[in-house]
C-alpha cells in the first residue's frame, strides 16, 4: 500500500484550493460584464430599420412605437429608412449587420412574400432573423379621389372595363400585399390592361392619386385614413375579413361579392438571428408592454392600425404558415418571378 505524506497532500490541497479560487475569480468578473452588458441595454442608440419610403404603414408604425420606447428604455430610439427592391435592400442590411441589439428590423408582409416572388433575395426568412413582436397589421383599401364616379369596387369595374386605357392603380412595392391584390383583382375581373404603377412607399402610392396620375389606390389604410378622413380620397372597399372600426360606413370586398378576397399587411420587429436571446426578450417586453397601454393602443387605431401585440412565438407561427401561402397566391396570380 502506497502512503502519501501528508505534508505533501496538504500542499497539494492548498494547490488545487489556490487554482480552483484563481478560476472563480476570472469567471465571475466574466459573468458580470455580461450581466452588466444586458442590465445596460441599450447604452447607444438603438435604431430600427424600414425597408421601405417613409410615410407608408411600415414608417408609420416604427415612428410611434419608438418614440414610446425611447420614453421607456432610456437614450435613443431612431427609425432609418433603407427602401427599394420590395424591401429586400432592407432586409439583407439587417441580416449583415452586427448581431448587438442595436440595428433591428422593422418588416412588413413583404418578408413572407419575396422568397417567392424573387429569384434571389439577400436573406434567408427562417435562419436570419429571429422574431421579436407582432405589433400591429393594417387594413388594405381600394381608393380612389372623392370626385371619381364610382360609389363602389362595381361601378369602379364597369368604368375601367367602359374605357380600359383611362384607368391605372397604384400600389406600394412589387411583392407587398397592396401590389399582390391589386394583381388579383385584375386576374379576377378581366381588367388586365389597368396598368399597375409601382412605388417606392405606400405614401408615393397615394400622392399619385391625388396628383391625378392614378385613378386607383391599392394600399395600405395608414397612409391613405387622413385624405379619406379630409374627404379628399374615397374609400370603395376595405379587403379585410371585417370592417375596420376606423371606417365603419366602409363595405368590405367579400360585402360587395368579392368572394375570398382578404389581404392585409402586418408589421413586426425582427432582429438579426445571434443577436443574444436575453437582448430580443427585452425588447419584446418593452414593446408588448408598450401595446398594452389603453392611450396608445387608441392612437395606433387613429393611424390606420388594427393592434394584434403577438409576442416573438406568435410572429414567427405567422411567418411559417404565409410563405406557403404566398407561394401559392402567386402561383395561382400567375405572377412574374423578379
Amino acid at each position: 500500500m502506497t502512503r502519501t505524506n501528508d505534508k505533501t497532500g496538504t500542499s497539494r490541497r492548498r494547490l488545487l484550493k489556490a487554482t480552483g479560487a484563481i478560476a472563480a475569480g476570472l469567471a465571475v468578473p466574466t459573468f458580470l460584464r455580461i450581466s452588466s452588458a444586458f442590465a445596460a441595454y441599450p447604452d447607444r442608440p438603438l435604431k430600427i430599420v424600414v425597408a421601405n419610403t417613409p410615410g407608408g404603414p411600415s414608417d408609420i408604425s416604427a415612428r410611434m412605437l419608438a418614440a414610446e420606447m425611447q420614453q421607456v428604455m432610456g437614450g435613443s430610439v431612431f427609425v432609418e429608412n433603407r427602401g427599394g427592391a420590395g424591401g429586400n435592400i432592407g432586409y439583407g442590411y439587417v441580416a449583415r449587420s452586427e448581431p448587438d441589439g442595436y440595428t433591428i428590423l422593422l418588416t412588413t408582409s413583404a418578408y413572407v412574400v419575396n422568397p417567392s416572388l424573387y429569384n434571389s433575395i439577400p436573406y434567408d426568412p427562417f435562419k436570419d432573423f429571429v422574431s421579436i413582436c407582432e405589433p400591429v397589421v393594417t387594413p388594405h383599401v381600394f381608393a380612389v379621389k372623392s370626385d371619381l364616379p364610382a360609389k363602389d369596387m362595381k361601378e369602379f369595374i364597369a368604368l375601367v372595363k367602359a374605357n380600359p386605357d383611362k384607368f391605372n392603380v397604384s400600389t406600394p412595392p412589387i411583392g407587398t400585399t397592396p401590389q399582390l391584390q391589386a394583381e388579383v383583382l385584375k386576374l379576377r375581373e378581366g381588367i388586365q390592361k389597368m396598368a399597375t404603377v409601382v412605388f417606392q412607399g405606400g405614401g408615393d402610392a397615394v400622392k399619385a392619386v391625388l396628383a391625378g396620375t392614378v385613378q386607383l389606390n391599392s394600399g395600405t389604410l395608414a397612409p391613405a385614413l387622413p385624405q379619406i378622413q379630409a374627404g379628399t380620397l374615397k374609400a370603395l372597399a376595405q379587403t379585410g375579413e371585417k370592417r375596420f372600426v376606423g371606417l365603419p360606413d366602409v363595405p368590405t370586398m367579400g360585402e360587395q361579392g368579392f368572394k375570398d378576397f382578404v389581404f392585409d399587411t402586418y408589421c413586426a420587429l425582427m432582429a438579426p438571428a445571434k443577436v443574444p436571446a436575453e437582448i430580443v426578450a427585452r425588447i419584446e417586453k418593452v414593446c408588448l408592454d408598450i401595446l398594452a397601454k389603453d392611450d396608445f393602443k387608441k392612437k395606433l387605431v387613429t393611424a390606420g392600425f388594427d393592434v394584434t401585440a403577438k409576442d416573438g412565438k406568435g410572429h414567427a407561427a405567422r411567418v411559417a404558415k404565409e410563405i406557403p401561402m404566398f407561394k401559392k397566391i402567386i402561383e395561382d396570380a400567375g405572377v412574374t418571378k423578379l
